[in-house]
């Protein structure tokens, strides 16, 4: 049995599946042709294979293979999608709404934008984590040219209700850009009922490599124009050249497979197993779920524990279970969560957070352990604190 710690933390990252690196594996070695080598059979292995994954990917949000372009994760996706409509459509207009609990890969972008002369609106969200739709409509302008509402929140597994947004969206002539990284393999995602213009993947969190992402681009009712944020070479339709990393698309497109594949009886089992750990914690007097109790990712918990110290919370978890207090991209930050204090919790409960990933290879058995560990870490720092204070 192994000696290291139960790994909860599927929202910074999943671990490769055996099978994902199966189909990697002849890429790195046989077939390992560029694709754009099309003078060769090595090339035209890559190629194949490259083309085969814009299809898988296609089909997982029913757009076409050639409106996926390939980046290096996520955050490039979302720097590409939200700085490249900015630069395309800046004469249309200068105004860019987002969410206070956006993912940093977003709100980032829109602060830069900012000290070009880019007006952006940022929405707050209700204390279950979901925007008002009122509020949105209400900011809408003639000169705004995005919306960028991600689908399913990194920190708190919240879905927000893309199908309206984009619906609100596309009635008034405005580009809907959702950073769907947490979301694809887990959660129905569909381009052309929900009104997507733009959507931003990534394989990492699906149980494929990092290191690899997408976006999802409109080419017709609307066509959307994109600004290239990286030249040399034209690849992908000239708006993210470089060299595709062959291995990496493969194993992308067999993650996403994989995923939909299972995801009709994997949704019930992670929701059974959150349900399991949320009962055991529950029990507990001064335990707070943040987010929406339903609207979420199956596989997110994420609680706010009164009481106790933040660190001294996350340290007393950390020998038997591999858990986060926030982002992974934010975590070096001694600060607590922009995303729970934008859900209006006070600094102590913000701090005092723990963040759940239950994933694929996760047990029942591994639930029970977890919880019966921080039961008692939590009984044991609020009576290692009433100590202190007496």
């Amino acid at each position: 049995m192994s000696n290291r710690p139960i790994y909860l933390d599927c929202h910074a990252t999943t671990p490769l599946d055996e099978r994902v690196l199966a189909a990697m594996l002849p890429y790195f070695t046989e077939k390992f042709g560029n694709p754009a080598s099309i003078s060769h059979v090595y090339g035209w292995e890559a190629e194949a294979a490259v083309k085969q994954t814009r299809e898988i990917l296609a089909a997982a949000i029913n757009a076409t293979p050639e409106e996926i372009v390939f980046t290096s994760g996520a955050t490039e996706s979302n720097n590409l999608a939200i700085k490249g409509i900015a630069e395309a459509y800046f004469q249309k207009g200068q105004h860019i709404i987002t969410v206070a609990t956006e993912h940093k890969a977003v709100l980032d972008p829109c602060e830069y934008l900012k000290t070009l002369g880019f007006e952006i609106t940022i929405l707050p969200v209700k204390q279950d984590g979901i925007i008002n739709l009122t509020q949105l409509e209400t900011a809408c302008r003639p000169d705004t040219i995005l919306v960028s509402v991600m689908a399913a929140n990194n920190e708190i597994g919240v879905l927000q209700p893309i199908a309206e947004i984009g619906k609100i969206c596309r009635d008034r002539n405005i580009i809907f850009h959702t950073d769907a990284a947490q979301a694809i393999g887990k959660i129905p995602l569909d381009v052309q009922t929900m009104n997507i213009d733009l959507m931003s993947l990534t394989a990492h969190k699906v149980y494929g490599p990092k290191g690899i992402g997408a976006l999802y681009v409109r080419r017709r009712n609307p066509r959307v124009q994109l600004a290239p944020q990286q030249h040399g070479g034209g690849h992908e339709r000239g708006m993210r050249s470089g060299t595709l990393y062959a291995p990496q698309i493969v194993g992308f497109g067999k993650a996403v497979e994989i995923a939909l594949a299972e995801q009709a009886t994997e949704t019930p089992r992670l929701n059974q197993l959150r349900q399991n750990l949320w009962t055991q914690l529950s029990q507990l007097e001064g335990i707070h779920l943040n987010g929406h109790p339903t609207q979420r990712l199956p596989g997110n918990l994420n609680i706010s524990v009164e009481g106790v110290d933040g660190a001294a919370l996350t340290l007393g978890l950390q020998p038997v279970m591999a858990v986060s207090s926030g982002s992974a991209c934010s975590s070096a930050v001694t600060a607590p969560s922009y995303v729970l204090t934008a859900l209006g919790h006070p600094e102590q409960l913000a701090y005092a957070s723990v963040r759940f990933g239950i994933g694929r290879f996760n047990t029942s058995q591994e639930i029970d352990i977890v919880a019966k560990s921080a039961i008692a870490t939590i009984q044991s720092l609020r009576k290692q604190k009433i100590l202190v204070e007496k």
